[in-house]
């Protein structure tokens, strides 16, 4: 995507060969910067304080990860230490550890002379696999915003609401919820999206509504529990959220209120599609509520915000009263029964285990 007319992806190597690019998301909206990762525990670092952001781009940095601590060291110890140390930064997101896996097995039994180079390829091939998967994802989400146009009888404009960020921010390019909106503005379908702002970190209201609003998408930040409400009253069309990771019999797991939202999509009728890669499969799991870990963050997510005063300075600020605990779940699990589909890159099918392995039979076992 562009930023300023200037072709972006959200992670790359730098010209020097070998140190990693980034886009610090953490000074979004109200600045737009890059940061360079010279080591693997910078990459770690980048993923936990959430400088990276999105399950495609976690893996995808993690991966560059084990690249970097390849480079420094190309002993088996330290390509151990590197691969746990990462993977536990974030642990509700299955890209990160699929990446992780990736590049360690490439790895198994070659020299140390090649290390290096070996990780910075399938690094490299991670990233270009993802923006190829994100584009096909755009393309078959795109089908169902074009139906829900044409059941208008191409009158009105269709209403999407989307939760947390799953754009291409959140991936390398192109994003997974946010692909078929991008492909059906694009394409010239009148389409306005709700952007919930996804407390406690705004990732909706940072990080969507800027990419949103740089690429010329109509879209409205509303509060987080304002979705059941335009949907009573008719002003939601369809909901198009990502996930962090997809259980084998379609549960879901994506940012905080996800849930809620399929809730209240499901007793206003409103189709509630869920867009993933095949990166965000678990086929290891079922039961998404018992089986998949859900982070817990700092309470100071919760307690303090940040913003830009009229003087354009930005600043954190405290809104709870002292003493007040705040409880930090980064994630909740929406069962396969809310959710009309998932979209993936090889297509739309249901969300069940039927649906899944029609889709991906080498999995099927």
């Amino acid at each position: 995507m562009k930023v300023k007319g200037v072709p972006y992806r959200t992670i790359w190597v730098n010209d020097d060969g070998w140190s990693v690019g980034i886009i610090d998301q953490t000074k979004l909206p109200h600045a737009f910067e890059t940061t360079t990762l010279k080591t693997w525990e910078e990459a770690a670092h980048a993923i936990k304080a959430m400088i990276v952001r999105g399950a495609p781009l976690i893996g995808a940095t993690g991966a560059y990860g084990l690249a970097l601590a390849m480079r420094a060291d190309p002993s088996d110890a330290m390509l151990e230490k590197a691969y746990h140390v990462i993977n536990e930064t974030r642990p509700t997101a299955i890209n990160l550890k699929w990446a992780l896996d990736r590049v360690r097995n490439a790895l198994h039994n070659r020299p140390a002379a090649e290390r290096a180079a070996i990780a910075y390829r399938i690094a490299a091939e991670i990233c270009d696999d993802d923006v190829a998967t994100c584009s096909a994802i755009g393309d078959h989400g795109l089908k169902l915003i074009e139906d829900a146009y044409e059941k208008t009888g191409r009158k009105r404009t269709i209403n999407v609401l989307t939760h947390c960020n799953a754009g291409w921010l959140a991936c390398v390019d192109w994003g997974t919820a946010i692909a078929p909106i991008y492909k059906a503005h694009d394409k010239g379908i009148p389409v306005h999206v709700w952007v919930d702002e996804t407390r406690p970190r705004n990732q909706g209201a940072s990080l969507t509504a800027w990419e949103l609003n740089s690429h010329g998408v109509p879209h409205t930040v509303i509060v987080d529990n304002a979705g059941g409400h335009l949907m009573q009253h008719g002003q939601v069309d369809l909901c198009i959220v990502g996930t962090d990771r997809t259980t084998r019999e379609g549960d879901v797991c994506n940012k905080i209120g996800t849930y809620l939202k399929a809730l209240a999509a499901h007793d206003n009728n409103v189709p509630f599609y869920v867009a993933l890669p095949h990166s965000t499969i678990d086929w290891t799991i079922r039961d998404g509520v018992k089986e998949i870990p859900i982070e817990e963050r700092a309470q100071e997510e919760i307690t303090v915000m940040s913003g830009r005063t009229a003087s354009g300075e930005v600043v954190p600020v405290t809104i709870t009263p002292e003493g007040s605990r705040a409880a930090n779940y980064g994630f909740d699990v929406t069962p396969a029964r809310l959710v009309t589909g998932l979209v993936t890159e090889r297509g739309v099918c249901a969300a069940s285990e039927a649906g899944l392995t029609k889709l991906y039979p080498e999995f099927a076992r």
